[in-house]
């Protein structure tokens, strides 16, 4: 099927507002489908894609492909309005979606040669496509692989640092940009206008220590949002003067900033053209902790039970579907139905098997299955060739993921 987010009106009750009865319902729906199955319930999907335009509060969201890697959620999520454009996660992936899509900026700095030689070989991607640069030897590189009047023109967009450098605790964010100040920026982007071959459209800057960072998770929250206070004013200020002077220098397309968890305060930041957002249409369990919304449980995989060692525990067969960042627990799947199950410590979620113990155990039987959402919510469809989509307790479709279409990009 085609996915249609517009089809239809969201509904007024929230079907996973009664856990038992949705996740019963998506059993129902997958009961035939054999191993381990992923879904998308359409209706949380639609939930989220209209919620999140809510919160951005008539800002153009850019779409952020690494969070959906599935091109008919890119698709349809695009054919909404509100949405503008996606941000990629590799040059090769942009490539291939700028086939389709007339607007693809690339989230990350690139060095991947080949593809560049592609890019810069080619007018109609180097018309839709602009890199990420924060240094110049990143356009050194690019010369390299094609001198610049033997190429299109490339463009580019500045990415600045967002984080905080607070007077006490110094870095708070992600190390990113090596450009930080109005000053450093403008030397990027006289030098990026002072060079043959280029020509400079954009700023993004993502600010991690906001947009990343849960702040309702009990302990520690009130220091949390003091410091995303705290931060958030001192990056309207900074921002504000960056663009200021970019401006002075160019004309800018866009300025990019925030992600899922922060689109309320940057769409509010009156320097900030376009906001980024992907996390929060499939929503990983990583953004249940923030106060300011509660996303449907969209995106979802279960795994069957395949023996009972003890009584209270019952072990699914694969599960070590870990999520990228700092080693700990909240990077492993979630068991969400049936409720109260817990991986063990000395195991948590393993490569072929994963133990999981509590009452609900009791009464699982082989071949049952127990439904578990992923940390973030890109990375499952690096472990699926396909999600099934489902609405309440109907399979309607299937939608491959970048891996069932035979891509790996990262």
């Amino acid at each position: 099927m085609t996915i249609d987010l517009l089809e239809g009106q969201p509904r007024a009750r929230q079907p996973w507002s009664d856990p038992a009865a949705y996740w019963a319902a998506r059993s129902a729906a997958v009961a035939d489908v054999s191993g381990p199955v992923a879904t998308i319930d359409l209706d949380a999907l639609q939930y989220n894609a209209m919620d999140l335009i809510v919160r951005s509060a008539g800002v153009p969201i850019r779409v952020a492909s690494k969070s959906i890697r599935v091109r008919e959620v890119l698709d349809a999520t695009l054919a909404v309005p509100g949405y503008r454009g996606i941000l990629a996660f590799t040059l090769p992936e942009a490539l291939w979606l700028a086939k389709d899509h007339e607007d693809v900026v690339l989230g990350y700095p690139t060095v991947d040669r080949a593809a560049l030689a592609q890019l810069a070989h080619h007018e109609d991607a180097a018309a839709r496509i602009t890199l990420m640069v924060d240094d110049p030897a990143q356009l050194d590189l690019i010369d390299a692989v094609a001198a610049p009047r033997a190429r299109a023109t490339i463009r580019v967009a500045i990415d600045a640092d967002a984080s905080w450098r607070a007077p006490v605790f110094g870095h708070i964010g992600v190390r990113r940009s090596p450009v930080h100040d109005a000053a450093e920026v403008a030397r990027l982007g006289l030098a990026i206008l002072a060079r043959p071959g280029f020509r400079l459209v954009g700023l993004m800057m993502y600010e991690a220590q906001i947009a990343g960072q849960p702040d309702d998770t009990g302990s520690g929250d009130a220091v949390i949002r003091w410091m995303q206070g705290r931060s958030r004013e001192e990056l309207v200020d900074r921002r504000g003067a960056i663009v200021a002077v970019l401006r002075g220098l160019t004309e800018l397309e866009f300025v990019n900033g925030g992600g899922t968890g922060s689109l309320e305060y940057t769409s509010a930041d009156p320097a900030v053209t376009e906001t980024t957002a992907g996390s929060g249409l499939l929503a990983g369990h990583l953004f249940d902790g923030y106060r300011a919304f509660d996303p449907a449980p969209a995106a979802a995989f279960a795994l069957e039970v395949v023996r009972r060692p003890t009584d209270d525990i019952a072990v699914v067969l694969g599960g070590g579907w870990i999520a990228s960042g700092p080693p700990v627990a909240s990077r492993q799947p979630l068991p969400v139905w049936p409720p109260g199950l817990k991986t063990l410590g000395r195991e948590g979620a393993g490569e072929v098997q994963t133990p999981l113990q509590g009452d609900a155990a009791r009464r699982l039987s082989v071949g049952d299955r127990v439904w578990f959402r992923h940390a973030k919510s890109g990375e499952l469809a690096e472990r699926v060739d396909r999600y099934h989509l489902t609405i309440g307790d109907r399979l309607v479709g299937e939608a491959p993921t970048y891996r069932g279409e035979g891509k790996n990009f990262l």
